[in-house]
């Protein structure tokens, strides 16, 4: 059916990894994980974008150091997506990385009927630039306010304050990752279901209290009989 703007399945969705590769990342091998975990899961995010048929998948990445950059910044569809290694160094400049996607999300360039952002804020420590000027930056366009955000918290340092801040949804908790089967896992998921759910228009968004995103019941605590190295 033809609609306003276009056909439904042309639509895109624009998917943005924001990614800690400060100095700490370097520290049990986070970062190495965090790259094979990332990479591991492109088959399951491509399947899950390609089962959704009112979607056109994007992504990009976005690096936090001292300065936040742009790892991967031309909207890449996801058919063609290949994650490219980072290595840890410096700072935690959330604040700026923040402000970078927000920039993304102002129209242009996004398109006025874009399908609801995702963004997945993944860090083991805390911002050490002004975390909150970003964010205000995020949730002053109308895209990042109706983008499904959610956020993983590596090891027992990561400011999960902030990540609960950012995710902006009290029904929505902070997936923890204290082990690398723990982040294989949460990655798997955030890779896939928010996809399913930005892509179908009877799911709603974040301003739905019914959103199907609350029900992470099997993504919180423990790989079992792992135990925690982070």
């Amino acid at each position: 059916m033809e609609m306003p703007g276009g056909k439904m399945a042309n639509r895109p969705l624009h998917f943005f990894w924001i990614v800690d590769i400060s100095g700490s990342m370097s520290v049990d091998a986070k970062i190495q994980q965090l790259n094979n975990a990332i990479k591991t899961t492109i088959p399951e995010m491509q399947k899950a974008a390609s089962e959704n048929p009112n979607a056109q998948v994007y992504v990009r990445v976005v690096a936090i150091s001292t300065t936040a950059h742009w790892h991967i910044a031309n909207p890449t569809p996801i058919e063609s997506f290949k994650w490219e290694n980072l290595s840890a160094d410096g700072e935690t400049a959330m604040g700026h990385a923040l402000t970078l996607v927000a920039e993304q999300l102002r129209t242009p360039p996004m398109p006025e009927r874009s399908l609801p952002p995702v963004i997945v804020l993944i860090t083991d420590g805390e911002p050490t630039d002004d975390f909150e000027n970003g964010l205000k930056m995020l949730f002053d366009e109308p895209w990042g306010k109706r983008a499904i955000r959610v956020g993983i918290a590596i090891g027992k340092d990561a400011r999960k304050d902030k990540i609960k801040k950012f995710i902006n949804n009290l029904e929505i908790p902070v997936l923890e990752a204290n082990n690398p089967q723990d982040l294989v896992r949460h990655i798997k998921w955030v890779s896939t279901q928010p996809l399913k759910i930005a892509s179908n228009p009877h799911q709603g968004n974040q301003e739905n209290p019914n959103n199907p995103m609350i029900n992470l019941n099997n993504n919180i605590g423990n790989a079992n009989g792992v135990d925690d190295v982070w």
